[in-house]
């Protein structure tokens, strides 16, 4: 098992290490302050306890925890200039990166799962997603995220390593740990079956569900429910967006070994792990008029109550 791995720093920000740390300091506490406030209102407010606010808190959770694991190699990095990093915490770190992420991409399917039963089936929409049967997909989904990824660390350390130690990005991945392996080296099946069944996966379902979705909303007659149903999508179709098209650039990228700089791929990544943490509570708070109106009451109750 090799001892540290050695970790890339930021392409082009050597020289400025300090200044860089400054922006991902500003980035995790935007991250921290916008889903804490979404996360806060969720809980202590009667009126959200309802399936869709729910998938949204397990939205913010993954949300919070992925920015907060990223920050430590990444900080590390910036402030120390650092490139090393045990074997342990680098599979540490690895394991929960891929835990939110999962957990991410399972709330957005559970999210468009929710609205796809609202506006298909409205009369039997609370009989079908009970509390019940909403406490258990988050239960499902928590077991989804870690009986996946738990064998990974394992499976790495347990490895042959036959190449230099040398990691392809600021933070510890999986695919970015494994290639390093010697090519007799067990566990890459077992990775494949990983990637396959929650990123390949998800997607797929959320454009069925948003098939099934476009197919209703052209049966609706009015204009004004129409609307109402395509507004209340429109925060979770702009946040299933911003986490997937990176992912997917980032693994054709990958797979057809297309010939860009290190420097863009390195930034692609970035996008893909912190902008979500950063814009999904801008998002929910702007199109979402019901948590946008009670934040705004706990902020300032006696302005909101004095408006008409």
């Amino acid at each position: 098992m090799i001892p540290t791995f050695l970790l890339v720093g930021i392409p082009g920000l050597v020289t400025t290490p300090s200044w860089w740390a400054l922006i991902l300091i500003t980035i995790y506490l935007l991250c921290a302050l916008g889903n804490g406030t979404v996360l806060w209102v969720i809980a202590v407010e009667p009126s959200l306890h309802r399936p869709m606010y729910f998938f949204l808190f397990l939205l913010g959770v993954s949300d919070v925890g992925l920015a907060t694991v990223l920050m430590p190699t990444l900080l590390k990095l910036s402030l120390f200039d650092s490139h090393t990093v045990p074997a342990f915490a680098c599979f540490l770190q690895m394991f929960f990166i891929h835990v939110f992420s999962v957990m991410e991409s399972s709330a957005l399917l559970a999210m468009a799962f929710d609205r796809a039963l609202a506006i298909c089936h409205p009369l039997r929409y609370p009989a079908l997603l009970t509390n019940g049967v909403t406490s258990k997909i988050g239960l499902a989904i928590v077991f989804r995220c870690v009986s996946l990824h738990l064998p990974l660390p394992f499976l790495l350390a347990w490895m042959p390593y036959c190449h230099p130690q040398v990691l392809s990005h600021s933070y510890c991945l999986h695919p970015d740990i494994s290639r390093l392996s010697c090519p007799e080296a067990q566990g890459a099946t077992y990775s494949l079956f990983v990637l396959f069944s929650a990123m390949g996966l998800d997607p797929v379902l959320i454009f069925l569900s948003y098939a099934f979705i476009g197919q209703a909303l052209r049966g609706i007659a009015s204009h004004e429910d129409r609307h109402r149903a395509q507004h209340t999508c429109a925060a979770h179709i702009s946040a299933v967006l911003l986490f997937y098209v990176p992912m997917i650039l980032l693994a054709l990228i990958e797979r057809l070994r297309l010939p860009i700089p290190h420097a863009a791929h390195t930034f692609l990544s970035y996008i893909h792990f912190l902008l979500p943490p950063l814009l999904n509570p801008v998002l929910y708070s702007v199109k979402m008029r019901e948590v946008r109106e009670k934040i705004l009451r706990r902020i300032q109750p006696t302005k909101v109550r004095s408006v008409p």
